[in-house]
């Protein structure tokens, strides 16, 4: 991938011109900072969730009219990094992060093998699905946004979004609800034109400067790397210069704004490369976009940061940044896992009221026998809608690899 000849080189510069003028030909419009909600018959973006899971999620997104594929894709991101093999510290389980004792009453038999498997991720798409519609319709009478109260009561409990009539003051969960809902964006499936970020100049501005500096694995760089730079070092460096944080891994960046299409690419977007194309989870290089066909990019070892284009093997798509989506990404822990987030009332984690907002020792639950019996909406075919249970919700960290 690297260009030889002069003149390609400076076909590749005269791009980055194009690019810069594109943006303001096309507009430059601020990367929004209000999540937009997403309907129940809302998508997911091809790419965005791993093959196997996306018929489970795009049916069992659509059990109530408070969920959707999107926000479901998005909840069992935060909660695992879609890892079926996470395990938390007060004994969370699998793809959707439950405690054994949620699992009992909501564990839904989603491949219809006639066990209700938390290890197993069809069961716990479904599962997941089950308990937010559960709650939703425990929530139903409480004022403010639906979606909002749903995803507080998985968090916190159904008592406490009661108690508050609404979002509790517990940062746990105020950022629970904020994240998912800014990142389901992300996962779904656009309906118009990306708008374009004002901020994807100065990241391009920041990654030229850097081209010819030799590549680092694993560099940011740092003074102490001599100013060298890997992948989505380089990445997450030309972003931070206009005030936007990334996640440190490629794999983590793709999910930081929504998708354009190959034809609806704009500088300044990143684009990435993936080992299985039906499978976000096996993404391990990413570039900045800068028109053309061409990104700037530090490939590996051996090479420097320069021009390379973008059509070869192993693209699997692109992510337009808003700093929104930036910041509710989760954190991974020192093995590569997710850290899930953390609910109020957790053994480890005490629950923190907002400044300045009083709050209970612990979100109050209802009895078990306040919860709904069975969600009002009928069932996907491939289990039941509901059961009697408890209201705690599922909490912990996943140990998904991490990738640069």
């Amino acid at each position: 991938m690297v260009l030889r000849k002069g003149a390609t080189a400076a076909a590749a510069a005269g791009v980055v011109a194009v690019g810069f003028i594109g943006l303001v030909t096309f507009g430059t419009y601020a990367a929004s900072g209000t999540p937009q909600r997403q309907g129940n018959a809302a998508g997911l973006s091809p790419g965005t969730v791993p093959a196997a899971y996306q018929g489970p999620i795009e049916q069992w997104g659509r059990l109530c009219p408070d969920l959707s594929p999107p926000l479901l894709a998005a909840q069992l991101y935060q909660e695992s990094g879609f890892d079926p093999r996470a395990r938390s510290g007060v004994g969370a389980e699998g793809l959707a992060q439950f405690m054994p004792g949620t699992w009992a009453a909501y564990g839904t038999d989603g491949n219809s093998d006639g066990r209700k498997d938390p290890w197993e991720p069809l069961d716990a798409i479904a599962s997941a699905a089950t308990f937010d519609c559960a709650l939703a319709a425990f929530v139903a009478k409480v004022p403010g946004d639906r979606q909002s109260n749903m995803l507080a009561a998985y968090n916190a409990g159904p008592g406490a979004v009661t108690k508050y009539q609404g979002v509790p003051p517990y940062r746990e969960t105020q950022g629970y609800v904020r994240n998912i809902l800014a990142t389901s964006r992300s996962f779904a499936a656009p309906v118009a034109p990306v708008e374009v970020s004002a901020q994807s100049a100065g990241a391009i501005y920041f990654a030229q400067g850097k081209l010819g500096t030799p590549y680092l694995w694993g560099g940011d760089g740092l003074a102490s790397q001599n100013g060298r730079f890997d992948c989505s070092g380089l990445t997450r460096a030309a972003f931070e210069s206009v005030g936007i944080v990334l996640p440190r891994v490629a794999n983590d960046q793709w999910y930081a704004g929504p998708h354009p299409s190959r034809d609806q690419l704009r500088p300044g977007d990143l684009v990435f490369w993936a080992t299985d194309l039906t499978d976000p989870r096996s993404i391990h290089h990413v570039g900045i976009y800068v028109g053309g066909g061409y990104m700037i990019n530090a490939p590996h070892t051996g090479a420097v940061i320069r021009y390379d284009k973008i059509d070869t093997k192993e693209y699997i798509g692109a992510t337009r940044v808003t700093s929104d989506a930036a910041q509710a990404l989760p954190n991974r822990n020192a093995d590569g896992g997710v850290i899930a987030p953390s609910r109020p009332g957790d053994p480890d984690s005490a629950p923190t009221p907002a400044p300045g907002t009083p709050g209970p020792a612990a979100p109050g639950s209802p009895a078990p026998s306040a919860l709904p019996a069975r969600v009002a909406q009928a069932a996907p075919a491939a289990g039941p809608a509901a059961a009697t249970a408890t209201a705690a919700g599922p909490a912990g960290s996943g140990q998904t690899p991490a990738k640069n």
